[in-house]
């Protein structure tokens, strides 16, 4: 393989520097180089960014394409923003639909979620089942394990490619595919570091981050489907919403996209903006 740069990489993966929590700060501060955390990570200073959490906004594949794409009317909004944390977004880093997992019982409407402790993964996301009459709980990913063993949560959302390489099958039973969110995770560098480098190494970081998102971007159907067949090989259940169970949902959860707006700038705002330009994909 032909080497691109002389640029040394270095990889800690799970979580071995810091949590996912904590990259977008280790990011921006300059205490690593790059790093890579969920988009919803930087929604307490963007709220904007949980765009991709709305409720069935980004109902299709297509459309998750086009918003994620380099140079999309999405991006032109949300990279600028992130930006000013002092971290420069490389790529967007495709993790497929967010499905439910439960134990003994389906996620299939919101009276499912009465009174159910879930796991979250951010505010919206929260909000989502907040108004679904669930109770919503933050959990990262690599404790979610844990809190589904231990019953501290009832219920939880993540990517049916977390449940493969968790091997969640093991404390849950259930996957109800209700793809009410977009996951996306970020690649981001720091700011400083990346513009002290040369035009040679900019380069090589700008052309390989466009080969990785298209790769993951394009195998996303495929990773997804291989996940939901080592869930069903390990006696999972997996159930589909039909389009009534899917119309009752967005019901339910209209308030959601009342409080983005709220969070976000009010009626005229960035938020009311983004999903217009969302809504026209």
């Amino acid at each position: 393989m032909k080497k691109r740069s002389d640029i040394k990489v270095e990889i800690y993966d799970s979580a071995q520097l810091y949590k996912d929590s904590e990259v977008p700060q280790a990011v921006g501060s300059g205490a690593i180089e790059a790093g890579v955390a969920s988009i919803t990570r930087y929604a307490g200073t963007n709220p904007e960014v949980d765009i991709f959490y709305l409720p069935f906004l980004f109902d299709s594949e297509k459309k998750v394409k086009k918003a994620t794409a380099p140079g999309s009317s999405i991006r032109k909004v949300l990279d600028p923003a992130i930006a000013k944390t002092g971290g420069t977004v490389l790529y967007y880093q495709a993790y497929g639909g967010a499905i439910m997992l439960s134990k003994g019982q389906a996620m299939k409407s919101p009276q499912d979620f009465k009174d159910k402790k879930v796991r979250v993964f951010g505010k919206t996301l929260g909000s989502f089942v907040s108004s679904l009459g669930g109770k919503p709980t933050m959990v990262s990913g690599s404790e979610q394990y844990l809190a589904y063993q231990r019953g501290t949560v009832d219920a939880g959302m993540t990517g049916v490619s977390g449940v493969k390489s968790r091997k969640l099958w093991q404390v849950m039973d259930t996957i109800t595919v209700t793809n009410h969110a977009d996951i996306e995770f970020l690649l981001v560098t720091n700011t400083k570091w990346f513009n002290s480098l040369n035009a040679k190494q900019k380069k090589a970081i700008q052309e390989a981050s466009l080969i990785a998102e298209k790769a993951v971007r394009d195998e996303m159907a495929k990773i997804e489907a291989g996940a939901f067949q080592a869930a069903k090989d390990n006696k999972m259940k997996i159930v589909n919403l039909s389009k009534a169970e899917v119309a009752a949902f967005k019901k339910a959860s209209a308030s959601v996209y009342d409080d983005y707006i709220k969070k976000t700038g009010g009626k005229g705002g960035i938020g009311e903006k983004l999903i217009k330009l969302a809504e026209k994909l």
